[in-house]
């Protein structure tokens, strides 16, 4: 997927024969909010030259355990040390100082400075209490030419791209002599593109002496970086393997304490119950023609297609979100109308959206609070909030769907990709749905979160709930579905029974061609 990369010929070589070189050291590190342990006599190394990468099912500790290395969060136990030295490092600025820069996956950059400002940020040239803007202008370029990059240092920061902005990042820790980066999932903001430049410039920094810790999911990036990888699990070091060891089934092992033959789990045993959700005809007059569907109770439905084909937009006219022109929807065989999310809500069904930070989440509000949005309306008695019982339902919700928070009130923008993805299902499983519709659920969430979810879609069927799930992840479909609908250009293209599920069937439905060639995993 990523091979090549090296061979990247637009930017010139980068020097980077100034790095001085460091190690980092994890003795006994532990860390604790009360009686929760996040994590347990931590040992890990991590060498100059030297990228290991570290994977975890969510909840596992992973960003904790580089929260601790500026003291974002303050040691419960153990030590870290550089270069075998114990360090005092009491925030960012100590840690700084030590050399250690940290890229997280929201990038820390004031926008409306140039790119110039943003290198030089709490360390400015000035002479008489003058700041020294042309010597910034000249440094920052430099290091940006070292990078091979192709913005200069006098642009804005919010004129860049979120690569580009990657860059400067990367170029603030050179311009700072950092011995030690650490990346906390830098690509889950990029295009499928721009990860390209960003693995060729981790390299040439390992190469030079740089050690890197890299925080990821995804397992083509860790197979293409890492020299070696270290997983966490509940808290717990698991171990490591080294890159000539690599191999994805003992990694995901690893991770969910369990093959990966057994990730999906589905059982099909599941009893059938009678149509909940039928779909005549629905269409909205454009991205949407006429399509119709039927999905029983304890019965989990796959929706797939390639891009564009239409499936967000059908998922979007059944729960209101999107104004229908035509077509019937019948809930347990009656006809009805759905005008809005809050008329599907009060029908039974719940909608897990695509995009769970800017359509799903309240970011800056509770784990709580987030769970309970759509009941709050129902439980509230003249309007007053009934409190006890959305306390009560958001713990039942944590406690089931093993969402790793310390407390109910934890913020849901702190929460890892997986926890979060979780929260959201969560709300949904508070309504008691009769329907639950899925729009992509395991996107952007680790192996152990993935397996989790599965988990609960398993249990809600066995409760009778009619699940109708979108994946573009072709395993996905196959490992989790009874029945598949294939949409090609806004229409239904043909459905596939149980035995006759799988990559091929759903890719010649989707494409509309038979070629063999076609067999892939993700559409």
């Amino acid at each position: 997927m990523f091979s090549g990369l090296l061979s990247h010929s637009a930017a010139p070589a980068a020097d980077f024969s100034r790095l001085q070189r460091a190690s980092i050291t994890f003795r006994d590190v532990a860390k604790r909010y009360g009686d929760h342990q996040v994590l347990n006599a931590i040992n890990l190394q991590v060498e100059p030259g030297e990228v290991v990468a570290i994977l975890g099912p969510s909840g596992s500790g992973k960003s904790t355990l580089i929260r601790l290395i500026n003291q974002l969060e303050s040691l419960s136990g153990g030590e870290i040390l550089i270069d075998g030295k114990p360090q005092t490092i009491r925030g960012p600025k100590d840690a700084l100082a030590a050399g250690i820069t940290l890229i997280y996956q929201e990038m820390q950059l004031a926008p409306n400075l140039t790119v110039a400002e943003n290198i030089f940020l709490g360390s400015e040239l000035a002479r008489g209490g003058l700041v020294q803007r042309k010597a910034m202008l000249s440094q920052a370029q430099a290091v940006i030419d070292r990078l091979g990059a192709q913005f200069k240092a006098s642009d804005r920061v919010m004129t860049l791209t979120i690569a580009e902005q990657q860059q400067v990042e990367i170029a603030r820790a050179l311009h700072r002599q950092s011995r030690i980066l650490v990346m906390d999932e830098p690509t889950a903001a990029l295009s499928s593109r721009d990860p390209q430049r960003l693995f060729e410039l981790i390299l040439r920094l390992r190469d030079e002496g740089m050690a890197i810790i890299y925080i990821s999911h995804r397992m083509a990036e860790v197979y293409e970086l890492s020299d070696r990888v270290s997983v966490l699990r509940d808290g717990q070091y698991v171990g490591s393997l080294v890159r000539d060891k690599l191999n994805a089934p003992e990694l995901v092992r690893m991770m969910v304490g369990r093959p990966l033959s057994d990730l999906f789990n589905k059982e099909r045993d599941i009893p059938r119950g009678q149509p909940r959700l039928r779909v005549e005809d629905l269409t909205d007059g454009g991205k949407v023609k006429p399509s119709s569907l039927v999905v029983h109770a304890g019965e989990i439905v796959g929706l797939a297609g390639l891009v564009g084909a239409g499936r967000s937009e059908l998922a979007q006219l059944i729960f209101g979100v999107r104004k229908a022109t035509a077509g019937v929807i019948e809930i347990d065989g009656e006809p009805v109308v759905i005008h809005s999310p809050r008329e599907a809500i009060d029908l039974g069904i719940g909608f897990l959206t695509e995009n769970r930070k800017e359509q799903g989440l309240f970011l800056e509000l509770a784990a709580q609070e987030n769970i309970t949005m759509a009941t709050l309306e129902r439980d509230a008695t003249w309007g007053m909030l009934n409190r006890r019982k959305a306390q009560t339902i958001s713990d039942d919700a944590i406690q089931l769907l093993n969402i790793r928070v310390p407390h109910a009130q934890v913020r849901a923008g702190g929460l890892s990709g997986g926890n979060q993805q979780k929260l959201l299902i969560s709300r949904w499983v508070a309504i008691g749905p009769r329907i639950l519709i899925l729009d992509e659920p395991t996107r952007g969430v680790d192996v152990g979160a993935k397996s989790e979810i599965y988990r609960i879609m398993n249990d809600m069927a066995r409760q009778g709930v009619a699940i109708l799930m979108l994946s573009s992840e072709l395993p996905e479909v196959v490992g989790m579905s009874d029945r598949v609908y294939v949409m090609r250009e806004g229409v239904i293209a043909g459905e596939l029974q149980a035995g006759d599920i799988s990559q091929e069937s759903i890719m010649t439905l989707a494409t509309g061609v038979t070629d063999s060639h076609l067999k892939a995993g993700q559409l």
